[in-house]
């Protein structure tokens, strides 16, 4: 199994007040994706609120979670707004261990489609890391088109990306980006949607839900990549409920109190993030999986 394929799993970072890793929590949680078999763990995602977090705090990160994670590869995130940022904290990904990279085009000014891949070029070059493109419009403001994509498979170490689900029809989505860019891996987050994703022949489901159901999500990712409708099916809902909440509310906000609600962390959302309300709270666990 390539890198860039199965489950990959998303935690949240666990941390103070201050912004520093609870580097004790987040070796926990990534040893639980690893045991429930999980393909590789994306870390420093959007889950892992990637944007509030100090370099020095993303290395110590990175650090841990490679430490933890003995069989599995660790994909971290290294977005940020300037291109040597960037850069900076790819080459400390890699010196910590990582196996590969993860980054959206993050901004505040929204970026034309030559800065991107300007950026993109800068950062591959950076390290000898495969590359993961991570199209993330709800967040960057930024859409990857199949001919910006097709670009940038051109680049060496580019070797995934990872999409939003589409508004209309998912295969049809899945086949203009596999024709743009037929070498590179194709997964989807948005976990609602990636059991029909895998099913249609996408390579890897990003998942928020893996990170702290990885059995199950590990499981369901297995069925639908064999073609296994049925299977699949039954195990996709027993995630009916908390898909629901993640396409109402967002999964970031839900997934660091389901942490809670599990007792894997006592860690809040950085601030000026706020956690969710009781009510919702108590739906939030009338719907956790096993």
């Amino acid at each position: 199994m390539s890198l860039f394929s199965g489950l990959s799993a998303f935690p949240i970072t666990p941390l103070t007040p201050e912004g520093q890793v609870i580097t004790d929590d987040l070796a926990r949680l990534v040893s639980r994706i690893e045991a429930g078999g999980a393909d590789s763990v994306g870390l420093l995602g959007s889950t892992g609120t990637y944007m509030f977090i100090s370099r020095a705090e993303r290395r110590r990160a990175v650090a841990a979670a490679v430490e933890a994670a003995i069989s599995i590869p660790v994909i971290a995130g290294v977005g940020a707004m300037r291109t040597d940022e960037a850069v900076a904290l790819a080459k400390d990904a890699a010196a910590e261990g990582a196996a590969a990279l993860l980054m959206a085009p993050v901004s505040y000014t929204p970026l034309l489609e030559e800065e991107v891949y300007r950026h993109f070029v800068a950062v591959a070059s950076g390290t000898d890391l495969p590359l993961c493109i991570y199209s993330n419009p709800g967040t960057t403001k930024f859409t990857f088109t199949p001919a910006l994509v097709s670009r940038l498979a051109a680049v060496p170490t580019i070797a995934a990306i990872k999409l939003p689900l589409p508004a209309t029809d998912l295969s049809a989505d899945l086949a203009a980006f596999r024709a743009a860019a037929p070498d590179l891996s194709i997964g989807y987050s948005g976990d609602w949607g990636c059991k029909d994703a895998l099913l249609a022949g996408a390579d890897c489901w990003f998942s928020v839900a893996g990170g702290l159901f990885p059995k199950t999500a590990s499981a369901l990712a297995r069925a639908a990549m064999a073609g296994d409708r049925a299977e699949a099916d039954r195990l996709d809902a027993a995630f009916a409920g908390l898909w629901e909440l993640f396409r109402a509310y967002g999964g970031l906000r839900l997934v660091h109190e389901a942490a809670r609600i599990k007792g894997l962390t006592t860690a809040s959302l950085p601030l000026p993030l706020l956690g969710i309300d009781d009510a919702l709270r108590e739906r939030l666990i009338s719907v956790l999986p096993e």
